[in-house]
């Protein structure tokens, strides 16, 4: 593994915390940076037998349900700060939601104003969740993360209130 991508990085980084399973991964990305960066059951246990054969983890202890635990090492530390250290490149943002709204003139205004009523419940729900994180954030970087999840909500909310009937 030459070079390490951003859902490889995400894991290095949630093992820095200790040893975990893959399940365990997948859910700690959701409640850490899931409101900005998501990662998928499929990616994550993709990315861990390449991370373990690249020499950037080891297994761990066999949990339960034949569950395995992933354990990062002293080399994988080190791609990870390495990958901290290089440029991000740019940043694509990939909306179901917003793709749908440019195309929501085809739709007949009672199917508009579904989707426009269901994203709002969800991101009314979502910008709960991220207000709870931002005010239980546990250091400056992740507030400021947190901070920006709650920006991003409010901006989608204003999107959906901007569509018209």
């Amino acid at each position: 593994m030459t070079e390490l991508n951003a859902t490889s990085a995400a894991l290095l980084g949630l093992l820095h915390e200790g040893p975990k399973t893959g399940g365990q991964l997948v859910a700690a990305a959701t409640e850490r940076f899931g409101g900005f960066f998501s990662v998928t059951r499929s990616q994550v246990y993709r990315e861990l037998p390449a991370l373990t054969d690249a020499g950037l983890l080891r297994l761990g202890k066999q949990g339960p349900r034949s569950s395995q635990q992933y354990a990062i090492t002293a080399a994988g530390k080190r791609a990870f700060k390495s990958w901290l250290n290089t440029e991000p490149g740019p940043d694509n943002v990939r909306s179901p939601l917003i793709l749908r709204l440019v195309y929501s003139g085809s739709l007949t205004p009672k199917q508009r104003a579904n989707l426009v009523d269901s994203a709002r419940a969800q991101y009314a729900v979502k910008m709960d969740e991220a207000k709870n994180a931002a005010k239980t954030a546990g250091d400056p970087y992740e507030k400021a993360a947190a901070d920006f999840t709650v920006a991003y909500n409010r901006a989608i909310i204003k999107l959906l209130d901007a569509i018209p009937d």
